[in-house]
This record gives C-alpha cells, structure tokens and sequence, in this order.
C-alpha cells in the first residue's frame, strides 16, 4: 500500500465528496497518514473545487516548486483548459476530473506508484553517483530521462551543449532498460568517422570489400545486437551519409560491405547531439526522416548555468572523486562565491576540469582556499551581481506587463529564495545562515504564510502526500 499524508482544508459543502474520493483512495492502495507543512517528501494529491490564488500558492510549496509530484483531483465539475494550465505552472504535475465510467481512485494509485518508483531510482546510487544535481531543473530532466528508459523502448535523442552529460545519460538509459539478458551498449561518435569507412564502421564488412579488408569485420549495428547503440554527436553526420542510416535505422537490417546477404539487427537506440536538429530540417542539413526516427523522446539537457545550484554540489563530487582514501577538503566561503558566480562555457566538463586544477594545488588538511584558485582563473575584478541575469529580468518584465503590485513582486521574490535556501541547505536554520537573516525571522514568515492560506482562506482543497 502507498503511504500518504493527509491534508484538509474546509471545502464549501463539498466536503462529502472529497472524503468519498479520498476513501475511494484508500481502497485503491492509498492509505492515509498526518500531514505535517514542515516534512514535504515524495508525491501527493490535492483535492480542489475551485483554482484560487491561494491553492496555487499551497502548490508551490507543496511541490517545493515543482521537486516533487502532486497530482489535482478536481472534486466538482473538471476545470477550465486556463485553470488547468495555471495549476502545471504553480507545480502541479498533472490534473484528474470525474468522469462518468473512470475510476479516478485506481488511475490516480497509478500515476502515484509510477511516480515513486521514477523518484526510487532517482535516489539509487546508479543515479547518485553518476549524474549528480538537485536542482528542480536537473530532477525534471532526470525524471524524463528514468522514465523513458525503464518504461518504453522508443528511441530517445539527448539535446544539450558540450559538457552537459549526454553520454553519461546515455550509459544511465542503457543501465535502465529492463530487457532481460541485453547486450553491451555500443558507442559510435559520428562526427570522427571518415565518410570513406562510414560503411564499415555501421555495417561492417566481408574480407577483400575493399583494399585493405584481411578479415571481416563486424559493424555497429551488429556489435548493438539485443542492446544499445548510441549514435552521439548524430547532427555532426555528413548529410550523404544519412540515407543509409535511415534505412537501417527504420528497418532494423543491412548489409556488410561486400556481401548480398542481408542481416538483421534488434536494438535500443539512443542519440545525442549539441545542435538543434529541428533547425538543420529546415536548413535542409539533416534529413527529416531521420530526425522523426530517432526523436521519438527528446530530453534536453540543461547547460550549468540553467542549473547553478548544482555547481556546489558538482564541485565536492568531483573533489571527492580526487580523494577516495580521505575525506575531501572543506571549501572557503570565498572560494564558493567564486566558483557559483564563474561561468562555465563548457559547463560540467568546464567545472570539472576547474576543480581538477585547484586540488592539484591545494596542499593540507585545511579548506581549499582564494589561493588555490590557478592565477589565470582568477577574476580580473571584483565579480559583477550574476544573478540579476536576463531570465530574473524577463520574469519581473512579465510581472510589471501584467500589472503585478511592487508588493507582490517582493513577495514572491522572498517566498521563492527561502524555499531554495531550504532545500540547498536541508533545514531552516543553515537556510536562514545563507540568507543572512535569524531562523525566527523564516520560521515566523513561514508561519504567516500558513496562516494565509491555511484552512478557512479559501476553503477549496485537501491534500493526500504519497510517502
């Protein structure tokens, strides 16, 4: 049985059907237990009525902007296509209406467990140690990535710039299909192979194909048998050559070079690629047919920057990998600043190789300190305000345009850092340390909050957490 935390809120006469659909719940595996605001973990439900302001507002906190899962259960009429996109937007990962004939209860105990066991392998050493982040952006990312891999076999194209981890999610993919008996992943970087051996390399060939053939040769369509083949840097593939791979591709057979026999192959296909394939069909350097192949699934990988509250995070793995036989080194309060306001053109791989050289010239048991930091590393000048960037400034820009107040504005700018403190640092206190403020002065603001959206404000939801 799925455990979950119950929340309730005074429903305007609709209480009764809240608790049959609650209690319905129940029956489909879904038991209930206290709902507690300050331990929010693993999916849940809400119940609504109506979408109000303070709903959405209880979402966002609910879901810790979207880190974890909540599922809307409409308990009246379903809501409008608006309020159904304004409660995606507020972090709800999808919306349930009655419907005549449905069984809200056993679909919604499904989308929970899918959920959970997404979120299980999340949290499992194989995704720990490999592709690290707790950023709401890289889980999303994580989460598409798991669930793809595990629960379909379609073909799955990685987007993202260099360094972004497109290989490591590839390897991540084949480790996650659940073929019994699967065969090795097979890696093919098509942007190193020579056109004049492309045949050779995908199809492999028959002794005496061409001059200097001594021995057949097997290819990587039949290397990929009954596994992975991953094609990375697929948009790099010199356009004549992206006929022949179609066919393979889309036919699951060839032929080697040199041989009238045609041979058939059974795999997971997995591509990867820096460039925007959509913008290479209309330019007309990538083949439409192909691009519908192999992106079935597309997963975007999101540049470091996108996700700078993994750069910490990034920064210790890598330092721990360094130090295997000892604990790594605690990093200076200085030396953090710099790495969370540098920035990372070639992301992962760029930070990666930026620690690298900093712990080559860290000496001692003490913490990592400014004069660790390689000299031409360091900033020139004192560092601007990073974080006043182009997306902060588009999303105040939407604001004003919709005539938000100044007093909403901050409002939201507040809520929205404390709750990132919270789960950089774990708790209230190390969270109120980094916003420089006294942890009564979080935990009475947070107190306010609930009040103002506790029950009673707008008497339209209850809310189930799955555990």
């Amino acid at each position: 049985m799925i455990k979950t935390i119950v929340w309730h809120h005074q429903l305007d006469g609709d209480a009764e059907r809240a608790r049959a659909i609650l209690d319905a719940l129940q029956r489909a595996g879904i038991g209930a237990l206290p709902y507690d605001a300050g331990e929010i973990r693993g999916a849940g439900v809400v119940f609504f009525e109506r979408v109000t302001d303070a709903l959405c507002a209880f979402v966002r906190d609910a879901s810790r902007g979207g880190a974890e899962r909540v599922l809307a259960l409409a308990t009246g009429e379903p809501a409008s296509p608006s309020a159904v996109w304004r409660l995606l937007r507020a972090g709800v990962s999808d919306v349930f209406a009655p419907e005549r004939g449905r069984d809200v209860a056993r679909d919604a105990a499904a989308r929970l467990e899918r959920w959970l066991e997404v979120d299980h392998i999340l949290a499992s050493s194989l995704v720990q140690d490999n592709l690290v982040g707790e950023s709401s952006t890289w889980r999303a990312v994580l989460r598409q990535l798991v669930e793809a891999a595990r629960f379909t076999d379609a073909p799955i194209l990685l987007q993202g710039e260099t360094g972004t981890g497109k290989e490591l999610a590839a390897r991540l993919v084949h480790s996650l299909d659940a073929r019994p008996n699967k065969a090795s992943l097979v890696v093919v970087d098509c942007g190193a192979i020579a056109p004049e051996l492309s045949g050779s390399e995908f199809f492999g060939h028959e002794r005496g194909a061409f001059t200097g053939a001594v021995a057949a040769r097997d290819g990587a369509f039949a290397l990929a048998n009954q596994g992975t083949l991953f094609l990375d840097e697929l948009g790099d593939l010199p356009l004549r050559l992206q006929p022949e791979l179609l066919r393979a591709v889309q036919e699951r057979t060839y032929k080697r070079l040199g041989s009238n026999m045609w041979q058939t192959t059974h795999f997971r296909l997995v591509s990867a690629t820096h460039r925007d394939l959509t913008d290479g069909v209309e330019r007309g350097h990538f083949r439409g047919d192909l691009y519908y192949r192999v992106a079935s699934i597309t997963i975007r990988l999101p540049a470091l920057r996108d996700r700078p509250e993994d750069v910490l995070p990034l920064a210790r793995y890598f330092m721990a990998q360094m130090r295997r036989d000892r604990e790594p080194p605690p990093v200076d309060e200085i030396v953090e600043r710099y790495l969370l306001e540098r920035a990372y053109p070639g992301n992962v791989r760029d930070l990666r190789q930026l620690v690298t050289r900093i712990m080559h010239r860290h000496v001692g048991a003490g913490p990592i300190t400014a004069g660790d930091i390689p000299e031409d590393e360091r900033p020139e000048s004192e560092s601007a305000v990073v974080w006043l960037d182009a997306p902060f400034e588009g999303a105040i820009r939407r604001a004003v345009a919709q005539g938000v107040s100044l007093r909403e504005i901050g409002q939201a700018a507040t809520e929205t850092a404390i709750r990132l403190a919270v789960d950089i640092e774990g708790n209230l206190q190390n969270a109120a340390r980094r916003l420089h403020v006294t942890d009564r002065a979080l935990q009475m603001r947070r107190a306010a909050k609930r009040q103002q959206s506790g029950p009673g404000s707008d008497g339209d939801s209850v809310v189930s957490r799955a555990d």
